[in-house]
């Protein structure tokens, strides 16, 4: 990516890997930016959005058309610094009207290099992408858009590397473990394995009492074992589940123990596979903080929040028998019955793909960092 700062109004143009282009105008910083195009459905929240690392080497397009009315803040980011590879939007808020607004969205946008584009018909590049699946796609503004006609851009776009295969975990997660202190009194411990951890996760996890130990993608069993966990953790990330046999070696050797464990999003994926399930890649994705989710061991419905492009492919309609004992799927997607989460039946381990931890929302699954304190408790007992 190369980028510089933007004047007003400056071209700019949305090159698709099968040749659809939408010009409009640079939106954050000049320059080129290259990613998978998907589409999130929020109409708040894009803050966390941008700085949610499931996001790197992607460019987002928004699908609401007014985008960045609230500013920028200094307290929402769920991680150091933005992760998408590119922004699109129809229709950027000129001025932020919000009393917590420090900055404006687009001079975030440029200050971290995240080249954009707006003024686009975000409606009909959606429905492209829902029609045609999520694919590569380049964004180009200032000298990057003037060097080159469109055939040269297209070219770049298909050189791109694809989503599909790649292995990104270790890219976003932390090299050093960190400790989150518990809220309160400490009531248990547990080791969180960051494979793209957002901020609110271990936030989420102190408020009830537990004391995070956040560690690398590339921890080991022994990593894990060393802090005393009453509890296991493996968190959302970027990249094709296909790829993460380490993180999988590490899940099995963690079910081998009968640990209490919890997955989200990636680690959902994960525990598929430690399982023996295969994942796949969905055409284009869930990402937004709408989709409808049905707890099948309840019945209950939650609207909830999504950003994956993988799912897992498990048996809807039976239990499995698999090396750790029984598991079901606890959880499916009301508008297309992808898995969105399983669970084991003879020892303490379940996963989601949604975000129970979601900020700014919504909140109807924060019960399940409720059942992983009750995973803990029945342990301990």
């Amino acid at each position: 990516m190369t980028t510089s700062t933007r004047g007003d109004r400056t071209p700019a143009v949305l090159v698709l890997e099968d040749g659809r282009t939408f010009r409009g105008s640079a939106y954050g910083a000049v320059g080129e930016t290259f990613g998978e195009a998907v589409f999130s459905t929020g109409m708040t929240g894009y803050q966390e959005t941008l700085t949610d690392p499931s996001y790197h080497r992607q460019v987002v397009v928004m699908t609401a058309p007014h985008v960045g009315n609230t500013g920028v803040n200094d307290e929402d980011a769920e991680s150091a610094k933005i992760w998408v590879s590119g922004y699109v939007v129809r229709d950027p808020a000129r001025i932020p009207s919000n009393w917590r607004s420090v900055r404006t969205l687009d001079e975030e946008l440029t200050a971290q290099g995240v080249v954009g584009i707006s003024g686009i018909d975000t409606r009909a590049l959606t429905r492209h992408l829902r029609e045609r699946g999520a694919m590569r796609v380049g964004i180009f503004s200032g000298p990057a858009l003037e060097s080159a006609d469109d055939a040269a851009l297209l070219a770049r776009v298909q050189a791109a590397p694809q989503m599909k295969g790649a292995d990104l975990s270790a890219e976003v997660a932390t090299t050093e473990t960190y400790v989150v202190p518990a809220v309160g009194t400490k009531r248990f411990t547990v080791a969180a394995v960051d494979l793209g951890i957002k901020g609110m996760t271990p936030q989420r996890m102190a408020e009830r009492g537990i004391e995070v130990h956040v560690l690398p993608a590339t921890a080991t069993v022994e990593d894990i074992y060393a802090v005393q966990p009453d509890g296991v953790f493996f968190s959302n990330g970027p990249g094709d589940p296909a790829t993460a046999d380490h993180p999988v070696s590490v899940m099995r050797g963690v079910l081998e123990r009968k640990t209490p464990l919890f997955g989200i999003c990636f680690g959902n994926q994960i525990l598929g596979r430690a399982l023996g399930f295969g994942t796949f890649k969905l055409k284009y994705g869930h990402r937004g903080i709408n989709q409808p989710v049905q707890d099948r061991t309840t019945g209950k419905v939650e609207v909830t929040a999504h950003n994956h492009g993988f799912a897992v492919d498990a048996p809807l309609d039976r239990d499995s028998d698999t090396p750790y004992g029984r598991a079901q799927v606890s959880h499916v997607c009301l508008n297309d019955q992808v898995v969105e989460g399983l669970q084991l039946l003879d020892q303490p381990a379940f996963s989601v793909q949604y975000h129970p931890e979601a900020a700014a929302g919504p909140h109807d699954a924060a019960y399940l960092f409720d059942r992983f304190v009750s995973l803990m408790e029945g342990q301990r007992a």
